[in-house]
């Protein structure tokens, strides 16, 4: 029987045995503070007694032990230590008088008889208080016996759950699907079918092992691990705000594909995000990685007023950080102290002082910093000193002709004088005594008389030669944003968040007084404390929020299920112990991040069916304790990414300036200061991965949008997974499907075989990763037969769908034919199991 089902049996022996002395109820299973009372009291109690001074009623907090240990402003006592009847507590939640009642009944949160009983339960055990679990620093669990067999030590966490709900877990998925499935993690990539037959013919103990160490030494790795990252820093390559314009960042995204395919360590990953241009002698790569602090949403309305602005970038800088490092929703401090974990309002303006050095423009175009390649620094150099060569020779020209001026003056003022004709300005200087005339005169005419000079003709040609050429070459040079420290602004705290009011405290940087580790002094602190700070292994959060992030990509869900929250209204960890137990195991081994996913991955969890048994849907139906792996949806990039690589059309370049695939006409009409219109890349950037589509925050790809990706105005740390019908004609009639379902036929006829049957045996391999069932095969050349029928005689309903996308129709092909096959081919890319991961 579960913890759970003793505390509900032990809530009905209370009530049966009303007059039970607080010595047996002492008898029962000791109650979990953190576990058991906490979350009744986050959920009923502190919206009227938790950390929320302004909420707070008669003096009364339950979220500090104290204030229950004195009297309240009634003069009674909330908690008697063991002595429940003698606790006003006690007295209040089992009181049916409407006007004593608590919580109140109108409150819309009434308590039930096992919650009662159960906080009766814990005053009488002594009614102590402890430490949120996520507040206190993980200690790494010895890793349970149970489970003896199994090697790895996930195994063994997950193995004592089963024991204890007894519970059996699912075998083995196939070879067939593991393949599939962990290429899909990993990459975002489908298998290639020789993959799939070779690690299914491979009987060497160690073929899986040696799939996996396959997969994470692919640059495709990088790409995959970066999209769940740009999701969380909300990264896009526009401004957001107001028209929304575009902003050069995308030397950001390489920096973040590039420190996962290095295996960059976490912690120096999370520094040179945080305060990179404050490291010594700080790098390119760790300037370009400090434009983190870069890519949030900014305005260049022209009305908008900086101040207000100004606090808008500070408060999503501390929502940013505080989501995707720690796990916390220090956002609602914005305009009060947090309702129900233990953080204030002073401690969101202190973290906002951190950022307060970031030179940037509250309003207006952000200013971008160039960085040129090894081979564009050294073009540069060459040009420069050519571009100073010939002004010097330039000058020296100029000086030579300059002397000759008198010369010409008196030629071209003589009467009989038929040469140059000159302009009434020049005229009227010429006219004027050279002793009168004034600097500006003699300047002017100077002007006048060089550039009509025969000598300099060749020079100055020269010059503007190598002036453009270097122009030219500047252009050419990516640019991004970085920080760049300036002499930090005040920030004060804002009354309930508005910038209008000034009359709150002066504050400096600081860590939130709950969980901080030590305070600086004699300085102000910086940005370079705060990310050490975050990754500091006494902060009891960075490590669990990021292998519970890690851990998601693999599952589906986290051992938290509230990524986002780790505090007192998240969720509870499914199992606390292997939770802490990858934290620390994931410190001590130097925050190496391959090292975690690997190990994941090789568990015998990751490997199980995802096929639940009959026990297990009666059990355990939501798979919380992971008694088999999950199916799910992949993302939405990878939703296009598999149709392209399916088809053979995906190019694998890695990193670059974002591109821009199909998208529908007019998409765009409301873009305005400027207006703007979608031009769709052709050739190869046509079919670059989903991780490098133009990201319009106001109009993000719409494609994109129906397999639910996020707008990336803030942080997303969980997308949802929808299931509506545009997904299906999406996958049916966007351009990049049909090309890529017409493409697929093509090889499926070249490479195929020659039997429809064997087709169709072909093109599952390629596209599951397995054989078609009899079924399906009856079902699909059906479904042939009804696109060749109609399609014989009707050449334009042919050359509509053949002529979608810029691939070339093959000449040596049956149009017809063809044609059948991609209607053939759609359906099969369009199949619920080609898009979900098993």
């Amino acid at each position: 029987m579960s913890r759970s089902h003793l505390f509900v049996l032990a809530g009905l022996c209370v009530v049966h045995f009303g007059l039970a002395s607080a010595r047996a109820l002492a008898a029962e299973p000791a109650v979990d503070f953190d576990h058991d009372i906490q979350p009744i009291l986050a959920n009923h109690c502190y919206k009227c007694h938790g950390p929320d001074a302004k909420e707070r009623k008669a003096g009364l907090r339950f979220d500090e032990q104290a204030s229950t240990r004195q009297p309240a402003e009634s003069g009674k006592m909330a908690i008697v230590p063991g002595k429940p009847d003698q606790s006003e507590v006690v007295k209040r939640i089992f009181s049916t008088d409407a006007d004593v009642q608590m919580p109140p009944a109108d409150g819309g949160k009434p308590l039930n008889s096992a919650q009662r009983e159960l906080l009766k339960r814990w005053i009488a055990g002594g009614g102590d208080f402890a430490r949120h679990w996520s507040y206190i620093t993980p200690v790494k669990p010895a890793v349970p016996a149970a489970g003896a067999p199994a090697s790895n030590p996930i195994d063994h966490f997950l193995a004592a759950k089963f024991q204890a709900e007894k519970l059996a877990p699912a075998g083995a998925a196939d070879r067939r699907t593991l393949l599939r499935r962990v290429s899909l993690d990993l990459l975002g990539l489908p298998p290639a079918a020789a993959e799939v037959e070779a690690f299914v013919t491979d009987r060497s103990p160690d073929a899986y092992e040696k799939q996996v160490d396959r997969l994470l030494a692919s640059p495709h790795y990088g790409e995959r691990m970066a999209l769940s990252w740009l999701d969380l820093v909300r990264y896009a390559d526009t401004c957001g705000y107001h028209s929304d314009n575009h902003r050069d960042v995308w030397m950001y995204r390489d920096y973040v594909i590039r420190a996962f395919n290095d295996n960059k360590p976490f912690d120096q990953f999370t520094i040179e995000q945080l305060a990179g241009d404050l490291l010594p002698n700080a790098t390119d790569e760790q300037r370009i990685a400090s434009g983190y602090n870069r890519l949030l949403m900014t305005t260049e309305e022209g009305g908008a007023q900086p101040r207000e602005y100004t606090a808008k970038y500070a408060a999503d800088r501390v929502r940013n950080v505080s989501v995707v490092w720690l796990g916390l929703t220090l956002g609602c401090c914005e305009c009060h102290d947090h309702k129900y974990d233990p953080y204030t309002s002073r401690d969101f303006y202190r973290m906002a002082a951190f950022f307060a050095d970031v030179d940037e423009k509250a309003v207006g175009r952000q200013d971008q910093t160039s960085f040129p390649t090894p081979e564009q620094s050294r073009q540069l150099a060459a040009l420069e000193a050519a571009v100073q060569g010939a002004q010097a020779q330039f000058d020296q020209a100029e000086s030579d002709v300059d002397l000759a001026l008198p010369e010409w003056e008196s030629l071209v003022t003589d009467p009989d004088y038929r040469g140059e004709k000159l302009s009434a300005p020049i005229a009227a200087i010429l006219s004027i005594p050279e002793a009168k005339r004034e600097a500006k005169q003699r300047q002017t005419l100077l002007e006048h008389y060089r550039k009509q000079a025969a000598e300099l003709t060749a020079p100055r040609a020269n010059l503007e030669k190598l002036k453009a050429a270097r122009a030219e070459l500047q252009a050419k040079i990516p640019t991004t944003l970085v920080s760049k420290a300036v002499a930090p602004r005040p920030v004060r705290i804002l009354a309930r968040g508005n910038w209008l009011d000034e009359s709150g405290q002066l504050v400096t940087p600081a860590t939130p007084a709950y969980i901080t580790a030590e305070e600086i002094q004699g300085r102000r602190a910086t940005r370079l404390d705060l990310a050490k700070w975050i990754v500091d292994p006494r902060n009891p959060l960075t490590a669990r929020v990021f292998v519970n992030r890690i851990w998601k990509l693999y599952f589906g869900a986290g051992l938290v299920r509230t990524s986002e929250d780790l505090g007192r209204q998240g969720e509870r960890p499914i199992d606390q112990p292997l939770l802490d137990w990858l934290a620390c195991d994931f410190m001590e081994h130097g925050w190496d991040v391959r090292r975690l996913v690997r190990e994941i991955v090789l568990s015998e969890a990751y490997r199980r069916s995802s096929v639940p048994t009959a026990e297990q849907k009666q059990v355990d139906p939501a798979n919380v304790y992971l008694a088999r792996q999950n199916r799910f949806r992949i993302d939405a990039e990878f939703v296009r990414d598999n149709a392209l690589a399916i088809s053979g059309l995906l190019v694998d370049k890695i990193g670059g300036p974002s591109v821009k695939p199909y998208q529908p006409a007019g998409y765009w009409a409301y873009l305005n200061f400027p207006t703007r219109d979608w031009i769709a890349d052709k050739g190869a950037d046509q079919y670059r991965r989903g991780l490098y589509t133009y990201w319009q925050r106001t109009f993000a790809h719409p494609m994109m949008l129906t397999f639910d990706a996020p707008s990336r105005e803030e942080c997303t740390a969980d997308r949802p997974r929808a299931n509506i019908p545009q997904q299906a004609l999406v996958l049916l009639n966007d351009p990049t499907f049909v090309e890529a379902a017409r493409v697929f036929a093509e090889n499926i006829l070249r490479h195929g075989g020659g039997k429809p049957a064997e087709r169709i045996q072909w093109a599952y391999s390629q596209a599951l990763a397995r054989h078609a069932e009899p079924e399906e095969t009856t079902v699909l050349l059906a479904l042939l037969e009804k696109y060749q029928q109609p399609w014989a005689a009707n050449h334009q309903a042919v050359d509509a769908v053949l002529s979608v996308g810029d691939a070339p129709i093959p000449a040596d092909l049956d149009r017809q034919e063809l044609a059948a096959w991609t209607g053939v081919a759609r359906a099969i890319l369009n199949l619920h199991e080609t898009i979900t991961r098993n």
